[in-house]
């Protein structure tokens, strides 16, 4: 059941999956199209999942699912990733690789490999203001509070000195 994502409780699980580049809007545009299908007919048992997207700065694609009513499953989960891995497939995107930093330079949102960041915070190109996105984090209530932080605030701090 769709749901729009600012109305999921804050204790609500998140999924976010952080692109390799920015989407274009047509791509936007269609993404939603196919999140929202996919997610209103997202069940976990034959019921229902409350759940919904928000997509931030044409990259990170957040799914909230308020667990309160129904849990996700191991078979729903499974969906969940074939879907996001079709939508890799489709746009030519990575969504799925952890080992990626994506940062703020100003208003353009980096992208690097972890060993490309890790080396960057050696060389002090980026510090521990720089603005991370902490991707690690559980529910809304995190997301709103300790996704887009400073990297001394995130588990990138532990690569700054």
């Amino acid at each position: 059941m769709l749901v729009d994502f600012n109305t999921l409780p804050e204790e609500s699980r998140v999924w976010i999956y952080q692109a390799n580049r920015s989407f274009s809007e047509q791509e936007l545009s269609e993404l939603k199209t196919k999140l929202d299908t996919f997610i209103e007919n997202w069940t976990a048992h034959g019921s229902d999942l409350q759940s919904g997207y928000t997509i931030k700065y044409k990259r990170f694609i957040i799914i909230g699912l308020n667990q309160s009513l129904n849990q996700a499953t191991g078979c729903s989960i499974d969906a969940s990733v074939h879907f996001i891995q079709q939508i890799e497939k489709e746009y030519n995107v990575d969504l799925m690789d952890k080992m990626n930093v994506s940062y703020k330079q100003g208003e353009f949102i980096a992208y690097k490999p972890l060993l490309d960041f890790k080396k960057m915070a050696k060389d002090k190109a980026v510090s521990r203001n720089t603005i991370v996105f902490n991707n690690m984090v559980n529910n809304i209530a995190e997301f709103n509070e300790n996704w887009e932080v400073p990297a001394s605030e995130s588990w990138h701090s532990r690569f700054l000195k």
